[in-house]
């Protein structure tokens, strides 16, 4: 419980810091959480308790958060040269490296890389330069945005545009021309007898009537997740992103996937793209690329769509976007370092390794009956609860279930994350079979406590 004493930690982060995506009736109850270190996949607060945190930060300390290689990168560049921009036809040799190394581990034979300080600000810069070139290509109003119900895109006021949930109309979001078509989430919208290859074509057909109704020449894009991430770990319907790909090529509409948390082998592949067998016009990175040591984001554009931005921006003699920070040499080093790491340490192989052992602990917790279904891939997954499984039934949301299984798991030295009725898990790609053991038995007693006091 929290410490309201004046010079308490809980106090003074009251005093002066605003939460964001914050359960605030939470924070009044218990006070925040005051992190001051970690050890491999375990972080410690002011009092000296550990916690194994299953969130792997925000989905990206994958490598942990005592790496030592990453450490040594970060100071070895600080020492060399500690800060630079990508403007005026000047760049660091390290952001030169992480370019060519980007291009190498995409799915392209070649492409550009545009750097950013974040995923959400990645999606924004990929938004505009669709909007530059189709502007300059003659097409001014080509600028319409397509992404679905539950995707999570970021906070800008661009892509939280993009991002299709609730609480942004408290913002008065979105702004105009960005649509949001259906969820592929076969458990919770599959229609009752209809077959899962059934609600996919359903779900593609959804995505023609729009694209038809809006107007084929005013759209700029369709932008994905391979597996939504903040939506709640959904997984796409069986064959979906091969049905919305011959929708797309069908007039002539760019597939973009947002890998900020799937790329670099969240779902046992480099990119979530692979694991769902297609090719995206252009992919956004973040999160993984710098194993969570450096804030950074980048635009990787294929083939295509590389070409036709080059050419735009020559027709205006610039790319007139940037940022001070984006392409920070020291950025780049660790993200060369980070990508090194995970490929070639043995941190995706252990995802994979694990994999096995994560879904047979997500079965096993499903069968619990205030669960209604479990879903993931790779090393990420949520666990939906209900109040009747037979029905799907969720619980009120004035007991605010998940928060209350987070809260609990907390209290027991395990951090996990609430997204709507589910709980979310993406531990670290460096978690031992022993961790995943002690994760999967704290969250088990949390959710035995919690639906004995709801059910």
């Amino acid at each position: 419980m929290r410490d309201d004493s004046p010079n308490s930690w809980e106090s003074r982060a009251d005093s002066f810091s605003l939460y964001g995506f914050t359960d605030l009736p939470s924070i009044h109850e218990r006070g925040a959480v005051v992190v001051t270190h970690g050890k491999g996949p375990y972080i410690y607060d002011v009092h000296g308790k550990e916690y194994f945190d299953a969130n792997s930060g925000l989905w990206n300390m994958v490598a942990g958060f005592d790496h030592p290689g990453l450490t040594e990168a970060a100071k070895a560049q600080y020492d060399k040269f500690p800060g630079y921009h990508a403007f005026f036809g000047r760049m660091s040799d390290q952001t030169v490296m992480l370019s060519e190394k980007l291009v190498e581990v995409s799915p392209y034979d070649r492409g550009r890389v545009f750097y950013t300080n974040s995923g959400s600000e990645a999606n924004d810069t990929l938004v505009k330069i669709l909007w530059m070139l189709n502007h300059v290509e003659g097409n001014p109003q080509r600028r319409k945005i397509i992404t679905r119900v539950n995707g999570y895109h970021g906070v800008t006021a661009v892509s939280a545009s993009m991002t299709a949930k609730p609480y942004n109309s408290v913002f008065g979001l979105p702004l105009p021309g960005f649509i949001h078509v259906g969820c592929p989430h076969y458990w919770r919208f599959g229609k009752p007898g209809e077959t899962e290859e059934q609600f996919t074509e359903r779900m593609a057909k959804e995505l023609e009537a729009t694209i038809i109704t809006e107007g084929p020449d005013t759209i700029a894009a369709f932008v994905a997740e391979p597996v939504m991430g903040a939506g709640g770990v959904i997984p796409p319907s069986k064959g979906y992103f091969q049905a919305v790909e011959k929708v797309l090529k069908r007039y002539g509409i760019p597939l973009v996937a947002d890998e900020v948390i799937c790329g670099f082998g969240r779902t046992g592949n480099t990119w979530g793209c692979q694991t769902y067998d297609f090719v995206p016009d252009a992919i956004i990175s973040s999160k993984n690329i710098t194993a969570g040591f450096f804030p950074m984001g980048a635009i990787i554009l294929g083939p295509e769509l590389s070409d036709r931005v080059q050419a735009a921006s020559e027709a205006i003699e610039e790319f007139p976007h940037g940022f001070t920070a984006s392409g920070h040499p020291v950025g780049c080093a660790v993200a060369l370092k980070a990508i090194d790491v995970i490929m070639n340490e043995g941190l995706a192989d252990n995802v994979n390794t694990l994999t096995p052992l994560f879904e047979e602990g997500m079965k096993r917790l499903a069968e619990n009956k205030n669960i209604g279904e479990w879903r993931g891939k790779g090393l990420m997954g949520a666990l939906e609860a209900v109040q009747d499984k037979d029905t799907k039934t969720p619980f009120d949301g004035k007991l605010s279930v998940s928060e209350r299984i987070a809260n609990t798991c907390t209290d027991m030295g395990l951090i996990c994350r609430p997204l709507g009725q589910a709980i979310v898990l993406c531990p670290p790609f460096i978690t031992t079979p022993a961790q995943l053991d002690e994760m999967f038995g704290k969250l088990e007693k949390a959710l035995t406590k919690v639906f004995a006091e709801v059910a």
